[in-house]
């Protein structure tokens, strides 16, 4: 199932950040997806294959 993921969406990775959070928001969408960490604010750059594979769900806006 193909999902179709944009900027500013919160999403729920499987693994939590050192920081302990697991929720994240989308900066960059392509072959390589940035993310940034609500809680601490670092962003990470993933391939989209890593970041698919680490993808639980939509997280709800707060």
């Amino acid at each position: 199932m193909k999902v179709n993921f944009q900027i500013g969406d919160l999403v729920e990775m499987k693994k939590p950040h050192p920081c302990g959070n697991k929720v994240w928001e989308i900066l960059r969408v392509g072959m390589d997806f940035r993310i940034k960490c609500i809680n601490c604010e670092r962003s990470v750059l993933l391939s989209r294959e890593k970041f698919e594979k680490g993808f639980k769900k939509f997280a709800d806006p707060k």
